[in-house]
């Protein structure tokens, strides 16, 4: 199948609208002249490949997309994707597991652009052994669709109306910031899973004015986590760039130490 590829300078405009950047105001943070940028867009001037290079990272355009306009001007692409099992991601994996060993006895894991999980540490089998509806456990596994679905971890998630509210927003910011239309699937699926009815804890906790809480019903009780990501900051490589692990930290002392208890 043919991908059909505007011209640079459409791409060029359209990534500055996303970012809701004026051609002045885009022109003075690139360093350039804003009638320069206007014909770069227009098309009446083809940028070279450096300049196109630096605009795409004032813009902070993926490199999958960055590769798209290079091609867009006739020059060929720079940045590689490599299976992350690749020699030349050696360290980069190995980097990767002592991130997701590191956080032991809490749960770990590394998805790609699409949500699909690449990696986890041992600490979220006992999680994954909540999941219901064997077929979601089947390679490639999306862990938006895990957490989401009625056979997942929905019906054991406390606060499932919030935590389902912040897992759609954002996947729809990361749509929005990266114009990845492939997700879009994904969206209006997630979207339509029913909801079931939850009861959460009464009150408001104290963490639950600072984050939103994973709050999850386990044999062990009533687990709450909050969630950081890690990103790699200079990735040249696509598979890189596009990795994100996300780790669950216990968001109270019972948690901590159910946790603790079960990895023992």
């Amino acid at each position: 199948m043919n991908v059909q590829i505007s011209p640079v300078g459409t791409y060029l405009r359209e990534w500055r609208h996303r970012r809701r950047l004026s051609q002045l105001d885009f022109a003075l943070q690139a360093e350039i002249s804003q009638r320069h940028l206007s014909f770069m867009e227009s098309g009446r001037a083809t940028p070279s490949r450096e300049m196109l290079l630096k605009l795409a990272e004032h813009l902070d355009v993926p490199l999958r997309e960055r590769n798209t306009w290079l091609l867009a001007a006739g020059y060929a692409p720079v940045f590689e994707e490599r299976q992350l099992d690749s020699p030349a991601l050696h360290e980069a994996r190995q980097a990767i597991d002592a991130l997701l060993k590191s956080t032991e006895p809490f749960p770990a894991l590394v998805v790609d652009r699409g949500w699909n999980l690449v990696a986890a540490n041992a600490a979220l089998g006992p999680l994954i052994a909540l999941v219901t509806d064997s077929a979601l456990l089947q390679p490639p596994v999306n862990v938006m669709r895990l957490g989401l679905h009625p056979g997942g971890l929905a019906p054991r998630i406390a606060n499932l109306a919030e935590w389902r509210r912040h897992l759609l927003d954002r996947l729809y910011r990361q749509v929005t910031l990266t114009n990845d239309r492939t997700l879009l699937p994904l969206l209006e699926e997630l979207r339509a899973y029913p909801v079931a009815e939850s009861q959460p804890p009464p009150g408001i906790t104290a963490q639950e004015k600072i984050f939103v809480p994973l709050q999850l019903r386990t044999d062990q009780g009533l687990l709450s986590f909050f969630s950081t990501t890690t990103v790699f900051g200079t990735p040249v490589d696509i598979t890189l760039s596009e990795l994100t692990l996300e780790s669950f930290f216990p968001a109270n002392p019972e948690t901590a130490e159910a946790l603790r208890t079960a990895i023992a």
